[in-house]
């Protein structure tokens, strides 16, 4: 019986091409292997190559790399957030370094402002001592050169009196009024 469905087809074929000939038109024959048409045939081929890969346990394997491949990521996706969290922590870090430092610059300039302000105080205080103690003793210096200057000119005055006085007395009294003066206070003696 092969043979005659072999035969039966072959006739077939040669038939349809050559009424396809004499008709002029093209017509495309599919080619077929022991009654399989090339659609069978791959099917066929691929059925059996996926029961080759189920017999041989291929998408255990492939199950088996992907979920290494999974844990392999996920594991890279965990010390991926460790490493975010280090940051994180180490960004905070710097913040709060960041913010002391500020806060603490601040607290130097308030300091800073302070002390200014009482150095400019003192200085001024000061000043102002030196004004008033340099002040009293100009006045000091101007009432001592006073004083000196007024003993001077009473001891000129004083000298010139007595010079003068000499001379009036000089010019007034004689030797005689001289010893009746000396009388006079040798009585008052006794």
């Amino acid at each position: 019986m092969p043979s005659s469905r072999s035969s039966s087809v072959a006739d077939n074929i040669q038939e349809t091409t050559h009424t396809e000939v004499e008709a002029g038109a093209e017509h495309h024959v599919d080619p077929s292997a022991l009654g399989f048409d090339a659609t069978m045939l791959v099917g066929l081929a691929m059925a059996i190559v996926v029961a080759l890969m189920l017999w041989k346990k291929v998408p255990g394997a492939i199950g088996r790399a992907l979920d290494g491949k999974i844990a392999a990521i996920k594991s890279q996706l965990d010390e991926a957030a460790a490493l975010r969290a280090e940051a994180e922590q180490i960004k905070a870090d710097y913040e709060a370094k960041i913010a002391a430092s500020e806060s603490e610059a601040k607290a130097m300039l308030d300091r800073a402002a302070h002390e200014a302000e009482a150095i400019r105080a003192k200085a001024e205080t000061d000043a102002a001592a030196l004004v008033e103690r340099r002040t009293r003793m100009a006045e000091d210096k101007i009432a001592a050169e006073e004083r000196s200057a007024l003993e001077a000119l009473r001891a000129t005055a004083a000298d010139a009196a007595a010079k003068a006085a000499a001379r009036i007395i000089a010019d007034r009294h004689d030797a005689g009024a001289d010893k009746a003066l000396i009388d006079q206070a040798i009585a008052g003696i006794r």
